[in-house]
């Protein structure tokens, strides 16, 4: 069956940066064959620009979501994104019944990336070439002081700005969860049900954003230590990754803001991922993964 990639961008206030992502999709060699970007309330001009740049592309549909109402001073942290994007889903699924067909693939794009025009063509040929693998992505890298720099993750890892699913792998985790962490447990549930979740450093796409400052760096990084709670990762995985995160920028303020955020949810009784077998399987995967970087300090 030929690929059939659905793709869904939830975007907001991204007027520098949604021309280029347009132009970017529209110029692949294999593209998607259903896009829908999801203007979630943008303040800005994009919605006015999707508009105007809707009629380029014929595989485009700009879907406006209604205001939920209310000032949310971080938006991520109460899943304005993952519910954006399944709204994304039902807009796509009202073209399926009107002959779409079905999709071998559902992806996830930022309004801030600039793809590589052979991306989704290299990217598929990793699918193809490995019935096992459910989710995947490129790497990224960013602006930094002048010049771009690749964000170093781990292999398993798949970037939430960029997250390509095989359809079994995306109904088989219930696709994405309305809740904080959502690109966390996504891969890790992926991987507990037999999918390989896996990064290519050799497909390179640019984050015009830096990691984590949509809203602010510093409430990015506590963002990120509130979703190492809600995933069960575990305090001694928590500290390890605060000294990762101490040398990169705003390095040790980086670091606490990241820390804050883990203890805050902790204290506050956040609700954690309330699945037994994921927390079983989480546990036993940090523990597995830290006595690998013991025995092999510099792997990536």
């Amino acid at each position: 069956m030929p690929s059939r990639v659905l793709v869904v961008s939830p975007v907001r206030n991204e007027a520098a940066h949604i021309e280029r992502l347009v132009r970017a999709v529209g110029a692949q060699t294999c593209p998607p064959a259903c896009w829908i970007v999801v203007d979630d309330g943008s303040s800005d001009e994009t919605l006015a620009l999707l508009r105007k740049l809707e009629r380029s592309v014929p595989f485009l549909r700009v879907h406006a979501r209604a205001p939920e109402g209310g000032a949310v001073p971080d938006r991520l942290a109460t899943a304005a994104e993952s519910r954006a994007f399944n709204e994304g889903l039902l807009v796509a699924g009202e073209g399926e019944g009107e002959g779409e067909g079905e999709f071998t693939h559902i992806a996830k794009l930022d309004g801030d990336i600039e793809l590589p025009p052979d991306y989704f063509e290299r990217l598929l040929q990793r699918f193809d070439a490995d019935p096992s693998l459910g989710l995947a992505c490129g790497d990224l890298v960013e602006p930094c002081g002048g010049h771009f720099s690749r964000l170093t993750i781990p292999q398993h890892h798949v970037h939430g700005a960029l997250k390509c699913y095989t359809r079994p792998c995306f109904e088989s985790i219930g696709g994405v969860h309305e809740r904080l962490g959502w690109d966390t447990i996504d891969e890790t549930y992926a991987r507990m049900l037999g999918f390989r979740t896996h990064s290519f450093p050799e497909i390179v796409a640019i984050h015009h954003r830096p990691y984590a400052s949509a809203d602010g760096t510093l409430r990015g990084r506590a963002r990120h230590g509130a979703c190492a709670y809600i995933a069960h990762f575990g305090p001694l995985w928590v500290t390890l990754r605060s000294l990762k995160i101490a040398l990169q920028p705003p390095r040790a303020i980086g670091a606490l803001a990241f820390l804050y955020g883990y203890v805050r949810a902790a204290v506050g009784h956040t609700e954690q991922f309330p699945d037994p077998a994921f927390r079983r399987y989480v546990r036993r995967e940090l523990r597995g993964r830290m006595l690998d970087a013991l025995r092999h300090p510099a792997g990536r």
